[in-house]
């Protein structure tokens, strides 16, 4: 089995900074995707940023390009979203997802963290 687990979301305000983490642990196998999405009450699941395994391979919602970068540490099984400049619409729970296939949809992620709360005040 393959555990996740999200740290770092919070409250600030807008125009401040968070950095999310999300350690990877278990049989997580061969190399996988690590993809970061978000969500509202009531609402889809929603895209953020996704990287594969290399970090050759990184993509962005229009919504937070510019803003938030995406990162990884292979030693330490660990993604990292940076998000800068947040603004009040980025508030959300926000969770990491793993997949074997490098994809931008969350229909693809087969594991999935419990979620970490991101607040931005206006």
């Amino acid at each position: 089995q393959v555990q996740l687990v999200e740290s770092g979301g919070g409250l600030v305000q807008a125009g401040g900074s968070l950095r999310l983490s999300c350690a990877a642990s278990g049989r997580t196998f061969s190399s996988y995707t690590i993809g970061w999405f978000r969500q509202n009450p009531g609402k889809e699941r929603e895209f953020v940023a996704t990287i594969s395994w290399s970090s050759d391979n990184t993509a962005y919602a229009n919504s937070v390009k510019g803003r938030f970068t995406i990162s990884r540490d292979n030693a330490k099984n660990t993604v990292y979203l940076q998000m800068n400049s947040l603004k009040p619409e980025d508030t959300a729970v926000y969770y990491c997802g793993l997949s074997y296939a490098y994809s931008t949809s969350h229909y693809v992620y087969t594991y999935w963290g419990q979620g970490t709360q991101v607040t931005v005040s206006s």
